[in-house]
């Protein structure tokens, strides 16, 4: 384990009786990224950051923290976790003052520095001006600073969020990842989402779990580069046989979509838009539509799992 490295997670595995909800898996967080955890629901994320938060003990398999294994040394290692369940564990009925100094003094903050942690937990948050107010009478956005800020009271070296946009309105969304991409700045942040879109605006780097297990693993630019465009999408008013589309240097296959439209598929390292347009210039055919098609983070979620999914029915 490296010095940056914060969390080194190795073949770990919880069952509930035969079902095995997370199945042996390995992965480091390092400090200054965060770590996209993704996959559909019941894949196995909230169960696995029970475990790194030991929270949820593990059938099988080493959690070390901070150079610290969770289960020999869990004060040690918890001391340098903040944890934001799906569920935040607050209490409606305390101001937002009231909850992070109750907070500060069950993370065995030193009283004389109870305030000073507040203020901070407070400023990195967005909070500062509403410490008098109700938990109960907060937006559900605000809350969910709350939940962040009771996270990282204690300074921690992680923070683990599990689904911190879920309910939450467009613009409340744009505020809580732009903290979280503050957070990884400092800390080491896992962000335990199914929310594709989530993980290529916040994260550096992403990790798919699907029925228990890790099926992909790999920084975000690389998973960037598997949603480069590797088809047109073409409209011609007066359109030739698709076996005359197919001769274009450059397209590897033809698919008919209706009368007037195809879409044109190639290698992602070379577009054939400029050969298409020439040639539908030169032949009349009318262009009205040459648009590359980039691959979703949909698209390349489903072809990750339904590769596993071949695999595990081979085996």
């Amino acid at each position: 384990m490296t010095a940056q490295t914060l969390i080194e997670v190795e073949h770990l595995s919880r069952y509930f009786g035969p079902i095995a909800a997370v199945n042996a898996i390995n992965f480091e967080l390092r400090r200054g990224e965060v770590l996209g955890f993704l996959g559909p629901n019941g894949a196995g994320k909230s169960t696995s950051m029970k475990m790194i938060t030991g929270n949820l003990a593990p059938s099988a398999g080493r959690i070390r923290i901070c150079g610290h294994d969770l289960l020999d040394q869990p004060k040690l290692a918890k001391a340098e976790i903040g944890y934001l369940p799906e569920q935040p564990p607050l209490y409606r009925d305390f101001t937002v003052d009231e909850y992070l100094q109750f907070c500060a003094r069950i993370n065995r903050i030193a009283k004389g520095h109870i305030k000073t942690a507040m203020d901070n937990a407070k400023q990195r948050c967005g909070l500062t001006e509403v410490g008098s107010r109700l938990i109960g009478n907060l937006s559900k956005g605000f809350q969910q600073r709350v939940g962040i800020a009771q996270a990282i009271i204690h300074t921690p070296a992680i923070v683990v969020l599990d689904e911190p946009t879920v309910g939450l309105d467009p613009i409340q969304i744009r505020e809580i990842r732009k903290l979280i991409r503050d957070l990884g700045q400092e800390h080491g942040v896992i962000l335990s989402t199914h929310i594709l879109p989530e993980v290529q605006m916040t994260c550096d780097r992403v990790q798919i779990i699907h029925r228990g297990k890790l099926v992909f693993s790999d920084d975000v630019s690389n998973l960037n580069e598997r949603m480069q465009s590797s088809s047109l999408l073409l409209t011609l008013r007066n359109p030739p046989s698709a076996a005359a589309l197919s001769s274009i240097q450059g397209v590897s296959q033809v698919e008919v979509l209706g009368p007037n439209q195809f879409r044109l598929l190639h290698a992602t390292t070379r577009s054939p838009a400029e050969a298409v347009a020439e040639q539908s210039v030169k032949n009349s055919w009318g262009l009205c539509e040459l648009t590359p098609e980039r691959k979703t983070l949909e698209q390349i979620f489903v072809e990750i799992t339904s590769t596993e999914q071949h695999t595990e029915a081979a085996a």
